[in-house]
């Protein structure tokens, strides 16, 4: 007999902006409502304001809101995007590959919110 395993099909979405440290493993994430240049803005501008004192060079992919001419990119932080195709080769996304795994896997939430406060 095959297990079985319940699922969602639910449309709502959330989105997780991270960046992690490679020295010390430190990860600083925000959870924001869009993938745009706002939220974008937001993320970079938060976390500017989490390391003031640091020089950041953060390795982005070529995602629409990570070369955005309106983003606002502080002075301590540089952009580092990979080369096209690549994304797999940002350190972050074997962060969301654990979060996925350890964190959500065969788990139904009763709201949106559960998900968003369990991250």
């Amino acid at each position: 007999m095959r297990p079985q395993v319940p699922c969602q099909h639910i449309r709502e979405y959330r989105y997780a902006y991270g960046a992690v440290s490679p020295i010390d493993g430190e990860l600083f994430s925000l959870v924001l409502p869009y993938t745009d240049t706002v939220c974008m803005n937001v993320f970079l501008h938060e976390l500017s304001k989490a390391y003031p004192d640091e020089y950041i060079l953060l390795v982005v992919d070529n995602a629409g809101w990570h070369r955005s001419e309106g983003l606002l990119v502080p002075e301590n932080i540089q952009l580092y995007p990979l080369l096209p195709y690549t994304p797999e080769l940002n350190p972050i996304e074997m962060i969301w590959d654990e979060i996925r795994e350890k964190g959500f896997h065969n788990e139904i939430f009763a709201s949106l919110d559960s998900v968003v406060n369990r991250y």
